[in-house]
């Protein structure tokens, strides 16, 4: 599997001048947008830079203090909830959409039947930043799925931030990247009274977004696929929720009881 340097070394000359390194935020809707590429499932695009899911030995050493839970989109298929919840899963998030043309053809019978079942669960939304801006993304979002309600059992709106497919950072430079995530988190607040939390990898943030601090409104959704969580992107302190590995579907940690759980699905920001 490339890691990101070795993926950057094996780019051509060619691929790399697609990469814009100083874009203001006025020119990201000036700029020609690189193609859309809908449709990708939370963690695809981390696994494939940052490697694989942990082996299964590794995987169990993952925090069993704390409530399990998983991710899912269409290409789970059919989502069996009753046996997911025999295995000790409680909460989940739901893929809605994506960039700001793209839904997922199963998030309502996901979001329906994990209901059902007994889960606390959410939506999230994969972001294309090189497409529209992050308040276009974000009220798309809201307005097919990624609502949220403080009735306990509706996690917040996840903000799914990793790898572009033609470059690392969807050709934004860190400055816009910032502005864009600062876009999308406000305007989310605005409409919810609740702030989104925000799934990435270190790497991807590092290297995308820099020394740029949202860790005072927006939770953290950390991608590492090993047996610790490892250093945490820029200035947060504290992760809620560990996704640990990527087999048999994506499999999620949140840091705290289950009373603390539906606590962060009850209480506004």
């Amino acid at each position: 599997m490339l890691r990101p340097r070795t993926l950057r070394r094996w780019l051509s000359t060619a691929a790399a001048a697609l990469l814009v390194t100083a874009m203001a935020p006025a020119a990201i809707s000036s700029a020609a947008p690189e193609p859309k590429f809908v449709d990708h499932a939370m963690g695809s695009q981390i696994a494939r830079h940052e490697g694989t899911a942990a082996a299964p030995s590794r995987v169990a050493m993952a925090a069993t203090a704390s409530v399990q839970g998983i991710d899912v989109s269409h290409w789970q298929g059919t989502v069996n909830w009753a046996s997911q919840w025999s295995a000790g899963k409680r909460f989940v998030w739901i893929k809605a959409t994506e960039a700001s043309n793209y839904t997922d053809p199963n998030f309502s019978a996901n979001y329906t039947g994990s209901y059902n079942q007994g889960f606390i669960r959410g939506a999230y939304h994969f972001a294309e930043p090189n497409q529209s801006s992050g308040a276009t993304q974000a009220n798309y979002f809201s307005a097919h799925g990624g609502g949220w309600s403080g009735d306990g059992r509706t996690l917040p709106g996840a903000l799914d931030l990793e790898y572009g497919t033609s470059s690392d950072c969807w050709g934004l430079s860190q400055a816009s990247m910032r502005t864009w995530i600062s876009d999308f988190v406000t305007t989310y607040h605005a409409r919810w009274t609740k702030y989104p939390i925000i799934y990435t990898s270190t790497s991807w943030w590092s290297e995308c977004v820099g020394s740029y601090s949202v860790s005072g409104t927006d939770p953290l959704w950390v991608a590492r696929y090993n047996s610790t969580v490892g250093t945490l992107p820029y200035n947060w302190s504290y992760y809620t929720v560990w996704q640990y590995s990527d087999s048999p579907m994506d499999q999620d940690v949140f840091n705290g009881s289950a009373a603390q759980l539906t606590t962060f699905a009850t209480n506004h920001d």
